[in-house]
């Protein structure tokens, strides 16, 4: 089985692959968006093109679940995590660079539970802190739990844990899956150099698959990211 490389602060162990693979993924991000919001102009093309759409679709997300009123306030939270998750999905898919022992040194970040869980937790956090800044503590507690009929609050209750492992492991699911594949089709080389043209189109396929699931699945956790919100702070719900 594949592990990775760890490092020690202190007493506390870290995950050095994944560390690593999440902080190039930050950097990743902060140069494409540095890069293509250079010399903005008011007639966008090519490159600002591209950053103002990413900016309108996930603009787009935010105002079909959070209302023109509240949308404004979530557009850099949902364009900063799409974009980080879009990068992240799909950054394990570029290449495979393992050392001895089978010790994997690239790979998704959202390949790991950890992460993945992580960011869920703190959606699910962020969710009900905005809940309670908007209606104080009782109000929050009546608009979020106490709905009717009042016998629906121990499920009220459990939705909170189920939301966060069914976000978490649905991203962890997709992506674990889709580098698995990709090294099961990378083993196909090593019998024989007769299956390259097959595995080679194999290998194509998959990546582009691959690619529109890593962004669908980006896609999906802003938006259950800002449902999850809409359920805290508007009334209605």
């Amino acid at each position: 089985m594949e592990s990775t490389w760890t490092f020690n602060v202190g007493p506390i162990v870290f995950d050095g692959t994944i560390t690593v693979m999440t902080a190039l993924t930050v950097v990743i991000v902060f140069g494409l968006v540095f890069w293509a919001s250079r010399k903005m102009q008011l007639k966008p093309t090519g490159k600002q093109n591209v950053l103002e759409w990413v900016v309108d679709f996930v603009a787009g997300i935010n105002k079909d679940n959070l209302g023109s009123r509240e949308a404004s306030r979530f557009t850099l939270m949902s364009f900063t995590l799409f974009s980080f998750l879009l990068i992240a999905n799909t950054i394990g898919l570029v290449t495979k660079i393992d050392g001895a022992h089978d010790v994997a040194f690239w790979k998704s970040p959202t390949a790991n539970p950890t992460i993945d869980l992580t960011l869920a937790v703190l959606i699910i956090v962020l969710a009900n802190t905005l809940g309670v800044q908007k209606f104080g503590f009782v109000g929050y507690l009546k608009n979020a739990f106490w709905k009717a009929p009042k016998a629906m609050l121990p499920m009220n209750i459990l939705e909170e844990f189920t939301n966060t492992l069914s976000l978490g492991l649905r991203l962890y699911g997709n992506i674990f899956a889709g580098e698995v594949m990709l090294g099961l089709i990378a083993q196909m080389l090593h019998p024989s150099w007769f299956m390259l043209p097959v595995t080679w189109i194999l290998g194509v396929v998959w990546i582009g698959f691959s690619f529109f699931i890593s962004a669908l699945q980006a896609y999906v956790f802003v938006l259950l990211s800002n449902l999850y919100i809409s359920h805290k702070i508007l009334a209605e719900h």
